[in-house]
């Protein structure tokens, strides 16, 4: 059975000669993140601002509601 060590073990650095040159680059970018960024439209405005706006209306309606069970609960 092969192990870590043996394969570590095993490999040897190779160097290259000073005169080779070095290999090329991809002509396309590696992994999912480097994607050319589309012109903005209304539809991202809109989602954004959903992204945005929902949550703070959600947290004032729970502090709304946690001060109306509060008041009631005093009954």
């Amino acid at each position: 059975m092969t192990t870590a060590e043996d394969i570590i073990e095993s490999e040897t650095a190779r160097l290259r000669p000073a005169g080779v040159p070095t290999l090329k680059p991809a002509q396309q970018p590696a992994g999912p993140f480097e994607v050319a960024a589309a012109k903005p439209s209304a539809r991202d405005a809109l989602v954004t601002g959903l992204l945005v706006i929902y949550p703070a209306f959600a947290a004032v309606a729970a502090i709304l509601a946690g001060l109306f069970l509060a008041g009631a609960s005093s009954v």
